[in-house]
């Protein structure tokens, strides 16, 4: 099963969604998940990852993960060529390693990232940008291309960015 998850903020709380489907080309998802939880933090440039990990960990702690499941997140699992990660490379490590992070950001970062690579769906000239942990991140890169939907954004991601918002 693949998990994605995305937390959307809010004055007072946190919206964090969970989208679970069956394979990297599926159509709908198998199941949603979501929670709203007090923000324990503020945002801290640099340190997104402080804000948002708790949100997921708590999520996750309502979903049975099995051996052999991915998480993908919107954002980084690394970040550069100096061993600096992102808010995947926490939870990956917060998960003592067991699962593979897939981290599927909009955004591009600065820093040069030997792990880092471009994602060009659809007709979009502007790609997405893709890192891992626990997996081989050239072989997650054509199943980021294959999965369901014409536009830069898969269409579950998009969704689970909608009800994130909701």
């Amino acid at each position: 099963m693949i998990y994605a998850f995305d937390t959307y903020y809010y004055e007072d709380h946190a919206n964090t969604v969970c989208i679970a489907f069956e394979d990297w080309t599926s159509e709908n998802e198998a199941d949603i998940f979501t929670e709203k939880t007090e923000v324990s933090s503020g945002y801290e440039s640099g340190a997104f990852y402080k804000r948002e990990l708790p949100c997921i960990l708590s999520l996750l702690n309502t979903i049975e993960l099995k051996k052999g499941d991915i998480i993908i997140v919107d954002g980084y699992v690394t970040l550069n060529n100096d061993n600096k990660i992102g808010l995947g490379g926490y939870l990956y490590e917060a998960l003592n390693r067991k699962y593979a992070i897939i981290g599927i950001a909009k955004n591009e970062f600065a820093s040069p990232d030997s792990q880092r690579r471009n994602v060009l769906r659809g007709e979009s000239k502007t790609p997405l940008f893709l890192t891992a942990k626990g997996a081989d991140v050239d072989e997650i890169l054509p199943k980021v291309e294959q999965m369901y939907g014409s536009y830069r954004i898969p269409a579950l991601l998009k969704k689970l960015d909608q009800l994130s918002r909701a």
